[in-house]
């Protein structure tokens, strides 16, 4: 990526911090362009230069995310078997280290809950799922070695729903980001789950 790659990306991912920001301080209704563009410093006509839409503005954050535990499970030990290496890669990306991690798990429990009422951003959360699942699999094809594409395809979408269904489980309670029923212990009882099948 040359600079002006990383200068483009850096600036999607400040809007999308700040949109994800003002999803969860007001909702989908009172959340506009304008106001994500005020808050990320840009002009309105630099926030649509990236993006079609408000809800499509918090796309590269969640996306990030993504790629953050997807970059963990390859740096993962060789010994682990692969669903050990998918829960233990889920748990470090869902932890909470500080005030930072704290705040954007806020922003995403208000994000999740803004989208429950507003079609297009529960699109945007499915887009980034859905690529995030594709990216997955020649990422655990590498990893499992000999196994056969059904069950490479089927560990990317159970690793990828498990972390999904985790995160908007606790987003729809009031459990805090750290401890009992935050995102990385129920990420545990998800991956076992939906890994099960596939032998430790």
């Amino acid at each position: 990526m040359n600079l002006t790659e990383r200068r483009k990306a850096a600036t999607q991912l400040e809007i999308a911090r700040a949109a994800a920001a003002l999803f969860a301080e007001r909702g989908s209704d009172g959340t506009t362009a304008e106001a994500i563009a005020e808050r990320a410093g840009v002009s309105l006509r630099t926030f649509y230069r990236y993006f079609r839409t408000k809800q499509d503005s918090v796309a590269p954050l969640l996306a990030f995310g993504a790629g953050s535990w997807q970059d963990l499970l390859a740096a993962a030990p060789r010994d682990l078997s692969l669903p050990d290496a998918l829960e233990q890669a889920a748990v470090s990306a869902l932890a909470v280290r500080d005030d930072a991690d704290v705040e954007s798990f806020e922003w995403t429990r208000g994000l999740l809950r803004a989208a429950a009422g507003d079609p297009a951003l529960l699109a945007v959360w499915a887009s980034v799922n859905q690529e995030s699942e594709q990216r997955l699999v020649p990422l655990l094809a590498e990893r499992a070695g000999d196994a056969d594409d059904l069950r490479v395809r089927l560990a990317a979408a159970a690793a990828t729903t498990a972390i999904r269904v985790a995160v908007e489980a606790w987003a729809a309670g009031d459990a805090p980001a750290d401890g009992a029923g935050s995102p990385a212990e129920l990420v545990v009882r998800c991956m076992r789950e939906l890994t099960a099948g596939l032998g430790r």
